[in-house]
C-alpha cells in the first residue's frame, strides 16, 4: 500500500494548527495539546520542519514556532518533502541512477509520468486548502474506489 508516513500525517496535523493562527509564535506544548500528541514528537517534528524552512523557531520566554510563509504558499507537497525527502514512486523516478537496471527498464518513463502525477497533485493543495471545508472541485485525476 502506498502511504505516507505517521510523521508525516502529525507534522501535516501541526502544520495545519500553525496555519490557523499563522501570525502567531506558538510553543511545542500548545501545538502538542491541539493536535493531541506527545510533545517530543511534536518537538521532533517541528525541528524537521525547520530545517526543510517551512517554519521559524524563536527561542527564549515568549518562543515558539510558526510558519516561515503564508499557508497558500505552502504545498503538501512541500511538508511531505520535508518529512520523506523527496517524492518517488520507485527510486529512478525520484532521482535517476540509483538503479542498474534503469538503462533497459521498460517501464521507467511510465512511472515517471505517474510520479509526476502523484507530485502534481500534492503540489496542487496547499495548507490553506487543509483548513477549510473538503475540496468540492474535480480532481485532476480520476480517483477509483476499490471493490470489496
Amino acid at each position: 500500500m502506498l502511504r505516507v508516513s505517521k510523521l508525516t500525517d502529525y507534522a501535516t496535523e501541526v502544520m495545519a494548527a500553525l496555519a490557523a493562527a499563522p501570525a502567531r509564535v506558538h510553543s511545542a506544548q500548545e501545538l502538542a495539546e491541539r493536535v493531541r500528541l506527545e510533545v517530543p514528537t511534536v518537538s521532533k517534528l517541528l525541528k524537521q520542519l525547520a530545517q526543510a524552512g517551512l517554519v521559524e523557531s524563536f527561542r527564549g520566554v515568549n518562543g515558539g514556532y510558526r510558519l516561515a510563509r503564508d499557508p497558500a504558499r505552502i504545498s503538501v507537497a512541500d511538508i511531505v518533502t520535508a518529512m520523506e525527502g523527496p517524492i518517488g514512486m520507485t527510486e529512478c523516478s525520484a532521482q535517476a541512477g540509483l538503479c542498474d537496471h534503469e538503462s533497459h527498464c521498460g517501464v521507467r518513463v511510465n512511472w515517471q509520468r505517474i510520479n509526476d502525477a502523484i507530485a502534481g497533485a500534492l503540489a496542487g493543495v496547499t495548507l490553506a486548502d487543509m483548513l477549510g471545508p473538503a475540496l468540492r472541485r474535480k480532481p485532476s485525476i480520476p480517483l477509483r474506489v476499490a471493490n470489496g
